[in-house]
């Protein structure tokens, strides 16, 4: 009976932090959250030590702690910046899709082609477009391996790192579904040597 009563007294006094708690949790998990850049592979996109800001309802709206999705908001687009894990060994990874389902995409020298039409404005050019976004991309590796044509399945994408020299991608590991895909990021928030910043993707 005393310990109901103590309980009782806790949960009065500690119940609205409690409910903070978890609301906040459950908004991390479903919602919205932060990511930390593990590597090199997006520079110069993303450095490694960025922080950033992810949207994880960017493609659907997931039951909090699960990957149970509740409402469609539709398939990542071309340049889009996402996490996901990787398909060889579950570790999460951040890349940028290049190409999406029913594509056709090949590599060569570390250059994008769609449906047989170079990404970059031309062959010898270290920036592509995609849509309104301009990337440009870090060769100093090298442009890494070739892929051949290859059409990217429903329900896929093919992504990249923008470093194309020093990143293992779909060129390793095949297409992601997009069902794992975890977020997309949005904007560097936090960069070493520059702190705050705000830096849209």
């Amino acid at each position: 009976m005393e310990r109901e009563g103590t309980m009782r007294k806790f949960m009065k006094r500690n119940g609205s932090f409690i409910v903070a708690i978890v609301c906040l949790f459950a908004a991390r998990s479903s919602l919205a959250d932060h990511y930390v850049v593990p590597s090199s592979s997006m520079e110069s996109t993303l450095m490694p030590g960025d922080r950033v800001f992810v949207d994880k309802q960017a493609y659907g709206l997931r039951v909090p702690f699960t990957s149970l999705e509740v409402l469609d908001r539709g398939a990542p687009a071309r340049g889009d910046v996402v996490i996901f894990p990787s398909p060889a060994d579950g570790v999460r990874l951040v890349k940028r899709v290049v190409a999406v389902a029913g594509d056709v995409v090949a590599v060569r020298d570390g250059l994008v082609f769609v449906n047989g039409t170079p990404v970059a404005d031309n062959v010898a050019a270290t920036r592509e477009r995609y849509g309104p976004r301009e990337v440009a991309l870090e060769l100093r590796d090298g442009g890494g391996p070739d892929q051949a044509p290859v059409r990217v399945p429903d329900g896929h994408v093919f992504a990249l790192g923008d470093a194309r020299g020093n990143s293992r991608d779909s060129r390793y590991f095949g297409f992601v579904r997009e069902d794992t895909i975890y977020a997309r990021a949005t904007s560097v928030y936090f960069r070493r040597g520059d702190g705050f910043v705000w830096r849209a993707l």
